[in-house]
């Protein structure tokens, strides 16, 4: 049940909802797939995930492993989040790194600073043929962009790990033919109905720690193409670019080459729930 705590005017009444069918999904996946897994980052979306999850199967362990393809491009907040989130659930977390991907030629890059993001798919599909999953759990949201607004819950990739939108199934009534052949598997969606909003709100409900980069705090940034850039060994100011000190928050904690903080004075969900609320721009 979700736990009534917003002191804020938002009705989140259809939050409950959202959870028993997020938890209804989770449980077809367990039931129905011989060897599913969940994509755990150490993000706001994956922290939610691992909430359902346990409201879902506990008191018993999770009938499947956690996951997360480290792309080397990571906030150090995020991964020690990471581990002391799963040590706390006494979860196992696979860990696969797109370095080492690189290392044996089925990935290149261009330079050390170059995005990863695209990179973490082969690496992905390399841990799929080592395990032999045959359904990957994310938190992926249909309102982050368009491309994922196209996905179904249960989106069906073939033997190459590709999506074809023909080769997708129906999804009337809350049926989810899950039927793969070898070699193929299921992408899952379980918050893909879920919004940015939804999740702050939920986080807020259900008082869920987080990587503490989402929340206002001071951080040496640049400004370029009308976007504030964190300063790291990956992403370094060039000589016309100054370096300031601002009070920032970051929305979402991926690659550290293409993810940039807002300026904000957040320190908690509720006041994160407020600047939400009035962003016109997508995470």
């Amino acid at each position: 049940m979700i736990v009534k705590n917003n002191p804020m005017s938002f009705n989140d009444d259809h939050l409950e909802f959202l959870e028993n069918e997020s938890i209804y999904i989770l449980r077809e996946v367990a039931a129905t797939s011989s060897k599913p897994v969940l994509l755990f980052s150490g993000g706001k979306d994956s922290v939610v995930m691992l909430r359902l999850a346990e409201k879902a199967f506990r008191p018993m362990n999770f009938p499947f492993p956690l996951l997360h393809i480290d792309t080397g491009h990571n906030f150090n907040e995020v991964i020690n989040f990471r581990d002391k989130k799963v040590k706390k659930l006494n979860e196992k977390l696979i860990v696969r790194k797109v370095e080492d991907s690189i290392k044996k030629g089925s990935v290149k890059v261009k330079n050390e600073f170059s995005s990863r993001n695209a990179a973490q798919s082969v690496t992905l599909l390399e841990t799929i043929e080592e395990f032999k999953f045959d359904a990957l759990i994310g938190g992926a949201r249909r309102d982050e962009e368009k491309a994922r607004a196209k996905e179904r819950i249960f989106s069906f990739r073939d033997e190459f790990g590709q999506w074809n939108p023909k080769s997708q199934r129906p999804e009337l009534w809350e049926l989810y033919n899950t039927h793969i052949d070898n070699g193929e598997h299921m992408r899952v969606f379980p918050i893909s109905n879920w919004t940015e909003l939804d999740i702050w709100q939920y986080i807020n409900n259900e008082k869920l720690e987080l990587p503490s980069i989402y929340y206002a705090h001071h951080r040496k940034v640049f400004s370029r193409n009308n976007l504030l850039v964190p300063v790291t060994k990956f992403t370094k100011p060039r000589p016309e670019e100054k370096i300031e000190d601002h009070l920032v928050r970051f929305r979402t904690v991926g690659d550290i080459t293409c993810t940039c903080p807002v300026l904000s004075n957040a320190t908690n969900p509720n006041d994160i729930l407020l600047e939400t609320a009035a962003s016109e721009l997508s995470e």
